[in-house]
């Protein structure tokens, strides 16, 4: 049903846009000069509106349609890579508020002086895996730290990890309630009145790979639960997809071993301003607009460029 209801939902949106279309060639057939300022007011809508719909095609893989968990983590930088992963939170979360998608954090671990250390988001939308799958890597970030005392420039880095929320019963994944040891435990939090006092956070390990979810945003421990083994699930089936993807690059002769290092893209804020992708070489000077959620140009051309290759 699940199913049913997203293809009458996109049945739907296509046949709006097409009547749309065909109302404007109607009156474009009229001829009438008086007319014309509102036409050209409606086909820049349709230019606009079919712009957007060429960026949506390129989402065809298989779970591109899906919500997604997006997860960040950070690295090597210290309080500036923690106050780095916030800064990365705060642009996603801006970003999905531009989209109009709904956006919930699931479990987050605070810094010790300052920042974030990890945080896990649930967002939902149309193609909201489609469309941040290009962002999934290393993320650096380049500037003058302001927990620096003598305000030297620093490198942090933060990774971003991005699952497609599968139902918790797809097929593909089958999870054994006797490979997972559940803990419940107290949130943690501030201090004060946001401080649970009950046991309702929630830490799941999945014994035969290790893997280990946790998530403490709701009151509710059964809530936390079910959240917790759909991020699980998540988890589970990137690593089946990624050993399979391995195994196809052996063959191909492609293999190359992910590294810490290896940067999707770089944030630099001083001595210049410029956001750069260094998969597909693109680039913005306005570093500030970037952090501020505009990144459909840089995903728009990781999905060209994703789309290059496979031809």
């Amino acid at each position: 049903m699940k199913k049913v209801n997203k293809l009458r939902v996109e049945v739907k949106y296509w046949n709006t846009f097409l009547s749309t279309i065909i109302d404007t060639k109607e009156l474009t057939s009229i001829n009438d000069d008086a007319l014309r300022p509102e036409l050209e007011i409606e086909i820049k809508k349709i230019e606009e509106e079919l712009e957007k719909r060429s960026f949506a095609s390129m989402l065809s893989e298989k779970y591109d349609s899906e919500d997604a968990f997006l997860a960040i983590h950070a690295g090597a930088g210290g309080t500036d890579s923690q106050d780095w992963t916030e800064m990365l939170l705060r642009m996603y979360l801006r970003w999905a508020e531009r989209k109009g998608f709904e956006t919930e954090v699931l479990d987050m671990t605070p810094g010790e002086e300052a920042g974030v250390k990890s945080v896990t988001v649930a967002i939902k939308g149309r193609y909201v895996f489609g469309f941040l799958r290009s962002e999934k890597g290393v993320h650096r970030l380049v500037r003058l730290s302001p927990f620096d005392s003598a305000h030297r420039r620093h490198t942090s880095f933060s990774l971003v990890e991005v699952l497609p929320q599968i139902a918790f019963d797809d097929p593909e994944i089958a999870i054994d309630p006797t490979d997972l040891k559940i803990d419940v435990y107290k949130s943690s939090g501030a201090g004060g009145q946001s401080v649970q006092k009950n046991s309702t956070a929630v830490r799941i390990k999945h014994i035969p790979s290790g893997l280990v979810v946790t998530c403490q945003n709701e009151r509710s421990q059964t809530q936390n639960r079910e959240n917790a083994m759909k991020v699980l699930a998540s988890r589970l089936m990137e690593i089946r997809q990624a050993e399979k993807k391995d195994e196809i690059n052996i063959l191909r002769g492609e293999y190359t071993k992910a590294e810490w290092g290896s940067q999707i893209r770089s944030y630099v804020l001083h001595p210049y301003q410029i956001v750069k992708d260094h998969r597909t070489e693109f680039e913005r000077g306005n570093a500030q607009a970037v952090l501020d959620g505009d990144l459909d140009a840089f995903m728009e051309a990781y999905l060209k460029s994703t789309q290059e290759f496979d031809k």
